[in-house]
């Protein structure tokens, strides 16, 4: 399916009906806003997650969370972290940058649908220090881009919704990427017939597997 560093297709747009039938099965769009004139779609075969039940809390970031300096909340600016997420360091203005208007526009509608969720962190003088947002697909978090203005201030927003979908019974956060932080936290590979089984139980067994591969 598609090539092998997971691009599947390019074309179409980024309108609501779109977005939510590719992230039904694993398919996201990711491209450099400057250099094309089209969305490209990915579907890596080996889809890197994290379990919620797995998160990896080190010594260092419970030592942090026990001083209490910083307070996370869910979905209540999340303007302010898409915004965070294209513009920190930089982002906006580097070569590659994905996360450019047409982008944040369809995510930000997406937002008021209910189909796509912030979570926001917060130092001890109300000022927003880091987040990050995704799309909901069942019971499963598609996280799409994360930013720190404060240091572990998205680690501190990833636990947090990493223990939300413990308490609500939440199967899955997909990374898309795989970073070093995120691998330190808990973040392992699986195979696309396992990420599609998880988003929708039971849907290997109405396809005759062909071109599932692991």
């Amino acid at each position: 399916m598609g090539e092998e560093d997971g691009l599947l297709a390019v074309g179409g747009d980024l309108s609501e009906e779109r977005l939510l039938l590719a992230y039904s099965y694993g398919i996201f769009p990711w491209f450099s806003f400057r250099d094309w004139p089209y969305p490209a779609w990915y579907c890596p075969m080996q889809r890197f997650v994290i379990f919620p039940d797995e998160i990896h809390v080190s010594h260092s970031m419970r030592t942090l969370m026990n001083k209490h300096e910083y307070r996370v909340t869910f979905n209540r600016d999340f303007d302010g972290v898409i915004e965070g997420c294209s513009q920190v360091d930089n982002r906006y203005n580097q070569k590659g940058a994905w996360l450019g208007e047409e982008m944040m526009k369809a995510y930000r509608y997406l937002n008021r649908r209910g189909y796509a969720v912030s979570v926001e962190t917060w130092n001890s003088a109300g000022e927003l220090a880091g987040g990050l947002y995704g799309v909901v697909v069942g019971d499963c978090f598609i996280g799409e881009s994360m930013f720190s203005r404060e240091p572990n201030a998205s680690k501190l927003a990833l636990i947090d919704l990493a223990k939300l979908m413990q308490r609500i019974g939440g199967k899955m956060i997909d990374c898309q990427l795989e970073t070093a932080h995120l691998k330190s936290m808990g973040g392992r590979f699986i195979p696309y017939a396992e990420y599609l089984e998880i988003l929708h139980p039971g849907a290997l067994k109405a396809l005759d597997g062909d071109g599932l591969d692991d």
